[in-house]
């Protein structure tokens, strides 16, 4: 599974890093996401899924 996440476009709301901390975390400045993994453990894909659908601004995706 590879995650892309645009901080451009990032509004900060965290669901991301509420849903799956192992994965995503957001930044000390800019409150924009950061991806923590490239590759993603199959036990976390469906928190992954999960945390792209609650993404309020659309910013990360998953394939």
């Amino acid at each position: 599974m590879e995650i892309k996440a645009d901080t451009t476009v990032c509004i900060g709301a965290g669901m991301c890093a509420l849903t799956v901390p192992d994965v995503f975390d957001q930044s000390d400045d800019e409150g924009t996401v950061v991806v923590l993994r490239g590759e993603v453990p199959p036990e976390l894909e469906d928190a992954v899924r999960r945390a792209v659908t609650l993404c309020p601004s659309g910013a990360i995706s998953a394939s």
